[in-house]
């Protein structure tokens, strides 16, 4: 139990500072906790300021710092002990949009470490930008996880084509009624929603039929699912 806790770094959504000790002192202190050689506590803090962006506040009390370097000091405290998996809970909570931005990049950068960053979060757009993989859970249920791409064909059982038209829309969209694998289509103006069951092999084969029947297409693209959308569809009862 004791190995597996150091493998793993916590960062709860409210979170306790003790304000009365300066930043250096308030990392020092939780390096102590984990047994962290004296030798190398101080290098271990200085990297983590560093990666933090709070190498400036070293010397500075915590009862000084903002809401969003308190949140990047709780996520040093979560470090301290170098874990494998990190454990963030609403880390972008009460942040300002310039604080969301920095966590988000800081995020990054502990994913490219090698690092595995799971975040409990309602921001969810915040998370498609995020995360490589999501997990949406209901009444205590999981009720679907993977990469969002996968999700929304999940919901969708399919995928949703956006065509822009240069020429008749309804010369197109008559032709594309006679494809297999075509549902209803949408029409607002020269811009087609077209519901598909197909893969990319297929909605490629699609495109070039358009093109071969003297229809100009503009733009191609499949429309993509937000995380909103697809967390209230999931959810709905």
């Amino acid at each position: 139990w004791r190995l597996l806790r150091r493998q793993i770094g916590y960062m709860p959504d409210f979170f306790g500072v003790y304000e009365d000790m300066l930043v250096w002192e308030y990392l020092d202190f939780f390096g102590r906790c984990y047994d962290l050689p004296a030798a190398r506590r101080g290098q271990v803090i200085d990297e983590l300021l560093e990666l933090v962006d709070l190498a400036d506040k070293r010397e500075a009390y915590v009862q000084t710092l903002s809401r969003g370097m308190r949140q990047r000091l709780c996520l040093a405290h979560a470090l301290v002990h170098d874990p494998q998996v990190l454990l963030l809970d609403e880390p972008a909570s009460g942040l300002d949009p310039r604080a969301r931005v920095e966590m988000r990049e800081l995020l990054r950068e502990l994913g490219a470490m090698g690092k595995t960053v799971i975040v409990s979060s309602h921001i969810l757009t915040e998370l498609a930008e995020l995360c490589d993989s999501v997990g949406i859970i209901e009444k205590g249920q999981l009720v679907a996880s993977g990469p969002v791409p996968e999700i929304t064909r999940q919901v969708h059982e399919g995928r949703t084509l956006s065509i822009q038209i240069l020429s008749d829309p309804e010369t197109a969209a008559a032709a594309l009624r006679s494809w297999r694998g075509v549902g209803t289509i949408f029409a607002d103006g020269d811009v087609l929603e077209v519901e598909f069951l197909g893969d990319d092999q297929a909605a490629a084969d699609l495109l070039a039929a358009l093109v071969s029947q003297g229809v100009r297409v503009a733009s191609f693209s499949q429309v993509t699912s937000d995380l909103e959308e697809i967390f209230l569809r999931l959810t709905s009862e």
